[in-house]
């Protein structure tokens, strides 16, 4: 025994003592607050709501001049810094941070943690934080962004680097980063149940960064269903966003015909928006199962969704929404309960 651990046989001997162990997974809750601190993560679209991260729209949103106005879009638009705001006027940066401050309260006081992220000096995009990830139990996959930009190397492209700063810095684990040719946006990726995801696939979002998102779901045992969104439509949030468990507000106008049917295979009750306001109203965030805030400007959508038990929390987002997004673009859940 003596001359054991000079031998070629020593660490055989100590791995039969010490073996490395897979389980429990990475996503195990008590693995995951002994390695990271907490656990992170969520399991669905709707439960309760612990963490999210915000970014309040500020100094970059100035950016926006009335020089850049084009009527033939009736907006302003950069196409080099690849941003647009749709009025002829620069953007009241005060109402913006007035209703981001509200829906932030209203956030705090439901109980929810929240975490502010920044963003580029020229970036005004920075407010919309859904886009940089897709988070899932365990952690989160960084997005690589599709806009570029030129001059001052903004559009999007870039946006990636503050949201892993600042999550990494938190210790929340980040399971991938989009790389390669591959493009994928947070805003196209929805979680229908706790067994299946749908991902947006657009002029946004490409097979190489589908087939990475895939990657990360094999490993939690969930399928990912490819979703092909119409014309220039962007992400996936624009056609349907669970409000309950088994309940999706749905715009028909950014669905194939075959996902609808998709849907009541996995047995989740299409919510359809009203056409007078569902290009803005369909932009929710789920509080917790059956509670939503939403654009208080969804009136017909609103009273569909009562009628269909789900609560809704209005707010005041008309000077956001210009700059082409609404609270579920604005917001991005870091922790939900199972519930």
């Amino acid at each position: 025994m003596s001359q054991l651990k000079n031998s070629s046989q020593y660490y055989h001997r100590v791995l039969q003592r010490i073996p490395p162990q897979a389980l429990p997974a990475f996503q195990d809750e008590d693995m995951q607050r002994r390695v990271w601190g907490r656990r992170w993560g969520v399991f669905n679209d709707v439960g309760t709501l612990r963490t999210i991260l915000l970014h309040r729209p500020g100094e970059e949103i100035r950016v926006m001049t009335p020089d850049k106005y084009d009527p033939e879009i009736e907006a302003l638009i950069d196409d080099d810094e690849q941003w647009y705001f749709r009025s002829d006027q620069g953007p009241d940066l005060e109402k913006m941070q007035q209703e981001h401050d509200a829906f932030a309260r209203l956030l705090g006081d439901n109980g929810v943690e929240l975490v502010y992220m920044d963003g580029g000096p020229r970036d005004p995009n920075a407010m919309f934080v859904r886009d940089c990830g897709m988070v899932v139990d365990g952690g989160v996959i960084v997005s690589r962004m599709g806009p570029v930009g030129k001059e001052h190397g903004t559009g999007r492209r870039g946006e990636e680097r503050y949201i892993t700063a600042k999550l990494a810095g938190m210790g929340m684990p980040i399971l991938r980063t989009i790389a390669g040719d591959g493009l994928m946006e947070g805003g196209s990726f929805c979680l229908l149940d706790e067994k299946h995801a749908a991902l947006g696939m657009s002029f946004r979002g490409n097979d190489s960064g589908a087939d990475q998102v895939e990657d990360v779901l094999r490993t939690l045992g969930m399928e990912l269903i490819r979703v092909p969104l119409p014309g220039f439509a962007m992400h996936l949030d624009g056609g349907i966003l669970m409000v309950d468990h088994r309940k999706a507000l749905v715009n028909v106008e950014r669905l194939p015909y075959w996902f609808l049917r998709t849907l009541k295979e996995l047995d989740i009750e299409p919510i359809y928006g009203d056409y007078r306001d569902i290009s803005f109203a369909i932009n929710v965030l789920a509080l917790r199962p059956g509670v939503i805030v939403m654009d208080r400007r969804g009136v017909w959508t609103r009273e569909i969704l009562e009628r269909h038990g789900v609560k809704t929390l209005p707010v005041d987002w008309e000077e956001c929404t210009k700059h082409g997004g609404g609270v579920h673009c604005s917001s991005l859940p870091l922790v939900r309960d199972r519930d």
